[in-house]
């Protein structure tokens, strides 16, 4: 085989390698939608199907595991107590006067120092119960009062890059492998198609051979990933697709990025508050709140006497909106957070791991479906220009 005929194999190991390579940079960019009009552009598959993917990912394990009530058990309520009231007592004098001063600054101002003292100390004594009851309340609620999905749209939506990021983490050495496999793939094609150009040098073999050996190894290159689904002998090699044979470490690493980047306990509080059913959130804090004042005969007549009724009225409303920004400060820790999220990783890694090869394809081969043909033609009609290219250097290189 002369060294023209020796450079088609070579062109095709290039043309495999290549396309596999902009099959899956063609996966993950760009990040936001480029071009010109809604058909004359491209935006990375993932990107673009983020939120489907962690949809799937969300209900395939959540509802395996039962609901957000049972993983927000697994999170030690009794810690969360501990956390809230940890944060909240060194600030409650604090809160106090800020309330007090929104419906009654002079009188707060003109209380004699050991009434406020008193105050004070009222609030320490009372806050442990109540959040207690308050985290309880919630404990039981928490599927209701959270639309995990809506949290992901919204989070994917500030962080269109995420998802790339988690995939591009949890399935590194997969897309390594699938793009250098490519050059295999098309280096043995190249070789079947040398012989063919030595019998037939038309001027249409090449372009077409380059288009049918780029659209191939995309289409292998999406399907060593996910396929065969179960391990298959082959000689003395034992096959299945990449993402499946790596299923308990792309689980770990996918798990821990969620929870890490996705559904933190920051993020699911943010949720309850300010979501859709943040007024039933609201109410809930409001029930738990009122018997602080409501159960004190003390304080109670003492609030009516100095502010009156409807200053009583405004009160408990002043103490209720205070708590829901405590509560943003208060999960807002990045200690706490970071201390949480491995048991968040624990239930959706668990979950995953015990997918079967099906389930857990489908966990990510969904949006892929629907973009394959694109990424093979794309990956053809590169194959087709290298093929032109390598005909003009056969016949027209000196």
């Amino acid at each position: 085989m002369d060294a023209a005929l020796w450079s088609i194999p070579l062109m095709a190991a290039a043309v495999g390698w290549v396309t596999n390579w902009l099959a899956i940079q063609m996966s993950f960019y760009p990040v936001e939608y480029v071009g010109v009009g809604r058909w004359l552009g491209w935006r990375g598959v993932i990107p673009r199907k983020a939120e489907k993917m962690a949809h799937i990912c969300i209900d395939r394990t959540l509802a395996q595991f039962g609901d957000l009530n049972a993983v927000y058990h697994k999170l030690e309520p009794k810690r969360i107590v501990e956390q809230v009231v940890s944060q909240v007592n060194p600030r409650l004098d604090e809160y106090i006067d800020e309330v007090m001063y929104d419906i009654q600054p002079v009188l707060w101002d003109n209380m004699p120092n050991f009434m406020r003292r008193r105050i004070y100390q009222w609030g320490r004594e009372q806050l442990p119960a109540r959040i207690e009851s308050l985290v309880e309340d919630f404990g039981d609620d928490l599927s209701d009062l959270v639309d995990l999905k809506a949290l992901l749209s919204r989070e994917l939506q500030r962080h269109p890059d995420l998802m790339n990021r988690i995939f591009q983490e949890a399935g590194s050495v997969e897309l390594d492998a699938v793009i250098n496999r490519g050059a295999w793939i098309g280096g043995l094609l190249g070789l079947a198609v040398a012989p063919l150009w030595l019998q037939y040098p038309e001027p249409w073999l090449l372009p077409a051979a380059g288009f049918g050996i780029g659209f191939v190894t995309n289409w292998l290159a999406i399907n060593l990933i996910f396929r065969p689904l179960e391990p298959r002998r082959f000689l003395f090699w034992k096959i299945q697709g990449l993402f499946l044979r790596r299923q308990r470490e792309i689980s770990e690493v996918w798990s821990r990025l969620v929870a890490n980047e996705l559904i933190t306990v920051e993020k699911v509080a943010d949720a309850m508050i300010n979501g859709e059913h943040g007024d039933r959130t609201r109410a809930i804090i409001q029930k738990h709140l009122r018997p602080m004042l409501d159960h004190s005969v003390v304080m109670k007549l003492t609030a009516q006497v100095t502010i009156g009724m409807t200053g009583y009225t405004d009160l408990k409303k002043a103490m209720n909106n205070k708590a829901l920004v405590a509560t943003g400060h208060v999960f807002s820790d990045p200690r706490f957070n970071r201390e949480r999220a491995p048991v968040v990783a624990a239930v959706l890694c668990e979950q995953m791991q015990s997918l079967g090869p099906a389930e857990f394809q489908d966990v990510l081969r969904p949006a892929f479906k629907e973009e394959e043909f694109k990424l093979m033609l794309a990956g053809g009609l590169l194959g087709a220009i290298a093929g032109l290219v390598q005909f003009g250097l056969i016949n027209y290189w000196p």
